[in-house]
């Protein structure tokens, strides 16, 4: 199905200049003078624009009228709204709710198409998305330390050899134990998980062999336990490193034989059960320290598979977001929200010491506390923009200063933030970094001068020490507005 930039305005030189300005970008496009038009192309299910950019106003039609139509469509389209600068409270209060973003009329072409490209982005994060639920993956990400896990998942598929997967809390072993049994031989047979650090030594036992009618005070009649509730299919066991050592002689003894009693028991029952162990911790320390059998870390230890942290595939950060917000929001009912960019880009260089499972908890947090449908950094949790280093004050735009510096007040190294800053551009391979950090940085300390002096330039200059016409220079440089002559 072919995807292009669909352009709605009335004005030809608009729709002209967009879309020259795009196909030299290699963008494809397609224009329609009215809303009735872009209605009647999606009647054709051929047709389906990966970004629309429409008028708030056309010869009587609306483009609002066309952005909630066109919602009710295709819910997960960005569509940006173009207005003049008169129509601009208007539309920012009625369609921030529903727009990507909105484009004020004179606009500027390079910051344009940088938007499209923006809604673009955002349209392909959830076109992944969508296409990972249709198929029911169990584990999203697209980053290399996910897809060496995927891969081994695809070469154990045919197995049911014993697994040992390791990886910090939250990190999502219980996902990938699941999807080990979901494409595995045994996927039409029960999966069984059970978390041995969860329940109590004196009910672990029975928990996992059952037990038999009086086998002890309260056993009034005879219970499976967990190896006989996934027979012929997966059990998991979750914080294998925190079982108890007597029963870890037991398990052993399953493993070596694929027999077991249950408690109270005399008859030794048959386990045709695939077994899938999950840790925390360090397990061959664990052994070193005593507490953890040799004989069955080695039975266990078949295949190991290490699920990576999240600080490790920060690449996957946004692509998680948007799931859970969108997950999010459908329990609640309520429409998901958006992470601006300058928030996406703050939470994705967190360290998320909860992986996963923390990532998914601040997403349910956002869809119930953030104020609006676009989440900016300070509607994020304090606790949590307080207690991180920001990445540099220029990354989140000299426009946000202000509001970043609320939060970002106490103990914060610029420097540190500065390097990181740098070290992402780097990576990124960003040209021209020198230029771009150093006009961002003098345009930030200009304007926090010109707020310190109420707008005159000579004072500024000089609490800056800098020179008079220096300073009138870079504010013509920088496109700085509110200056007082002294």
């Amino acid at each position: 199905m072919k995807k292009t930039i669909w352009i709605v305005d009335d004005d030809d030189s608009i729709r002209w200049v967009l879309e020259k300005a795009l196909a030299r970008e290699g963008l494809n496009t397609r224009s329609f003078r009215q809303p009735d038009e872009v209605l009647q192309a999606l009647d054709d299910e051929s047709e389906v624009p990966q970004v629309l950019v429409s008028d708030i106003r056309m010869n009587g039609a609306s483009g609002l009228d066309l952005l909630q139509t066109v919602k009710l469509r295709l819910p997960s389209l960005p569509v940006i709204i173009m207005t003049a600068f008169s129509d601009l409270d208007s539309a920012v209060a009625a369609f921030k709710g529903g727009a990507f973003e909105y484009l004020a009329k004179p606009f500027d072409l390079a910051k344009a198409v940088e938007l499209i490209r923006r809604a673009l982005e955002e349209s392909e994060r959830e076109t992944t998305v969508e296409q990972m639920q249709d198929v029911e993956t169990e584990i999203l990400g697209q980053a290399p330390a996910m897809q060496e896990v995927f891969r081994a998942i695809g070469r154990l598929s045919q197995s049911s050899v014993t697994v040992l997967i390791t990886g910090e809390s939250g990190s999502g072993k219980e996902l990938v134990a699941r999807a080990l049994h979901k494409h595995s031989p045994r996927v039409n047979q029960p999966f069984i998980a059970i978390n041995t650090a969860a329940i109590p030594k004196d009910l672990l036992e029975s928990e996992l062999f059952g037990h038999e009618r009086g086998a002890f005070t309260g056993a009034q009649s005879a219970r499976r336990g967990r190896f006989e509730q996934a027979e012929g299919g997966t059990l998991f066991l979750d914080e294998i490193g925190d079982m108890p050592f007597d029963l870890q002689t037991r398990l052993l003894r399953v493993l070596s034989d694929g027999h077991f009693y249950r408690v109270g028991g005399h008859q030794p029952m048959k386990a045709n059960v695939r077994l899938i162990a999950a840790t925390h911790q360090n397990l061959e320390e664990r052994v070193k320290d005593g507490v953890f059998r040799e004989d069955l870390f080695h039975r266990l230890n078949v295949i190991r598979l290490r699920v990576p942290s999240l600080r490790e595939r920060r690449e996957d950060i946004p692509l998680l977001a948007k799931h859970f917000l969108v997950q999010s929001a459908k329990q609640l009912g309520v429409d998901a929200k958006r992470l601006s960019d300058q928030a996406l880009s703050f939470i994705s260089h967190l360290d998320f010491p909860g992986n996963v499972r923390q990532l998914e908890n601040l997403c349910n947090w956002i869809t119930v506390m953030a104020p609006g449908q676009v989440v900016e950094v300070v509607d994020l949790p304090s606790e949590l923009v307080h207690a991180t280093p920001l990445e540099s004050l220029t990354s989140y735009g000299v426009a946000q200063t202000e509001s970043l510096a609320r939060v970002a007040h106490d103990g914060l190294s610029w420097s540190d933030l500065l390097e990181a800053k740098a070290g992402e551009l780097l990576q990124n391979d960003v040209p021209e970094i020198m230029n771009g950090l150093s006009r961002d940085f003098e345009s930030v300390l200009i304007r926090a001068a010109l707020k310190h002096t109420h707008g005159r330039k000579n004072d500024a200059a000089i609490r800056l020490g800098i020179g008079r016409n220096t300073i009138s220079r870079k504010i013509q440089e920088l496109g700085i507005e509110g200056v007082k002559d002294d």
